[in-house]
């Protein structure tokens, strides 16, 4: 009896511990499934916020934020209404006589909202009726017409001021062309001529280089053109840019302003590769292959390049062209060039190389954009971009007319022996250099100082 008592508790143990077991393994199995179903739905779930994500890539993300907008537009609406606010004060200045004043608070305006064509309007009418400065006005008139061309006021002011400007314009065209005659009158053999002619030269290299931030001075751009030694603490890229623009100058001078015909295409590659040439071989003559940014301009794509210089090459030797006054196709010529952007480097010393060709060929010396003038030139460009290329052709024609009068002033001891010549070339010394209240710069006084050691030079003998 006791061994069937205890026969039947080892079964019922047995038994029992097989189902503790066979718990056990189930409990097991069902946390091995559980953690295999939690692996695939945190991998299918993953999955799902990558593709949601995918589409958008901070990395290449060219707009900020909305809120960043938001602030952005709201520091723009400030600009605008203290701009306005400015622009109704410098008014009431005006009309209480404190021009001083209204000018000031009419440039702040101006600087804080320059596309307000209310703005533009209101301070080109100040200029006109207070200054008589009827070619900035005309150019405010256009500027604020480039930005609203509704605008009705400025529709009236511009056809008053355009006649007026074009008559000015066209006075000036032929004070330049008497003074060219008159330097077109005095002898090569003239020793004064032949001093200003060299020293001129190496002025043009001396700023043209300058204005691309080269820091040599005049001294130094001399010594290397003359002697072709370095110059100690001057890096080589500074040399090569003097080398090749005076490599460039010396074609131009031996080919294309003798030359009869048109400039073609292959004498731009040529001046190129020259200015080039010694700063980077591999890529004077050719175009570029690659985009590029200028500020916030972008010129065109490497693939329009050739068609685009092929139509300049049309205009360049087009009737139309051919037949304007040479300064104003010589500016044109330049900024057109310098628009299209063809090489990776050198545009802006082969644009000026060019109009200096066309101004040659004409019968004009070299035209020198002095470094000091820099703000203002790369400024006209810009306007020129925005439409209005005139102030650029006027800046032109000043910077021709400053050399003409320095080429006058250089060899006067030649005119006064000519009575014909020393009737029309009555001009003081301050005349002679274009120094008067409208169009000197009074920032440029090192110009200036420049200039008068030339002439000075120049008059030795």
């Amino acid at each position: 009896m006791f061994v069937i008592f205890y026969s039947l508790l080892e079964y019922i143990f047995i038994q029992k511990e097989v189902m503790i077991r066979l718990h056990l393994y189930l409990l097991f199995f069902c946390g091995v499934c559980l953690a295999y179903l939690f692996l695939y739905f945190i991998k299918y779930f993953k999955n799902e916020l990558t593709n949601q994500i995918k589409p958008v890539k901070k990395i290449y993300s060219l707009l900020p934020q909305d809120s960043h907008l938001q602030i952005v537009e709201e520091e723009y609406t400030v600009s605008e209404l203290e701009a306005i606010s400015s622009m109704n004060a410098a008014l009431e200045m005006k009309i209480e006589g404190k021009y001083d004043k209204a000018f000031k608070l009419f440039k702040h305006a101006t600087n804080l909202a320059p596309k307000h064509s209310d703005i533009l309007n209101h301070y080109g009418e100040f200029l006109e009726e207070t200054q008589n400065d009827v070619i900035q006005a005309d150019q405010l008139y256009f500027q604020a017409l480039t930005y609203s061309p509704e605008h009705e006021k400025a529709i009236q002011n511009r056809q008053r001021t355009a006649p007026l400007v074009e008559e000015m314009e066209n006075e000036i065209l032929k004070r330049i062309d008497k003074k060219r005659d008159q330097i077109s009158a005095i002898p090569d053999s003239f020793i004064g001529l032949q001093r200003a002619k060299k020293e001129a030269y190496f002025q043009h290299i001396y700023h043209t280089v300058g204005i691309e931030g080269n820091t040599m001075t005049l001294s130094q751009t001399r010594s290397i053109v003359e002697t072709q030694m370095a110059i100690g603490g001057k890096s080589i890229f500074e040399h090569n840019e003097i080398l090749g623009l005076d490599a460039a100058l010396k074609y131009i001078n031996t080919t294309l302003v003798n030359r009869f015909g048109p400039i073609m295409l292959k004498d731009i590659l040529e001046i190129h590769k020259r200015v080039l040439g010694y700063v980077n071989p591999f890529s004077s003559g050719e175009f570029r292959r690659t985009q590029v940014y200028v500020g916030g301009l972008i010129p065109p794509s490497p693939n329009d390049i050739p068609p685009l210089m092929k139509e300049f090459e049309t205009w360049l030797n087009s009737e139309s062209a051919v037949r304007m006054h040479p300064v104003k196709y010589a500016a044109l010529a330049h900024y057109k060039l310098v628009r299209i952007h063809p090489f990776d480097d050198g545009n802006g010393r082969t644009s000026r190389l060019l109009m200096n060709a066309i101004l040659m060929q004409a019968g004009f010396p070299p035209v020198i954009i002095h470094k000091q003038d820099r703000h203002r030139y790369y400024e006209y460009l810009e306007l020129a971009n925005e439409g209005d290329v005139r102030p650029f052709y006027r800046f032109i024609a000043e910077c021709t007319e400053n050399i003409l009068d320095t080429f006058l002033w250089a060899t006067q001891e030649y005119i006064s022996t000519i009575p014909a010549l020393e009737n029309d070339s009555k001009i003081t010394d301050l005349q002679a250099l274009n120094i008067n209240t409208t169009n000197f710069n009074k920032t440029s006084k090192t110009y200036f100082l420049q200039i008068y050691f030339f002439l000075i030079l120049s008059r030795l003998v």
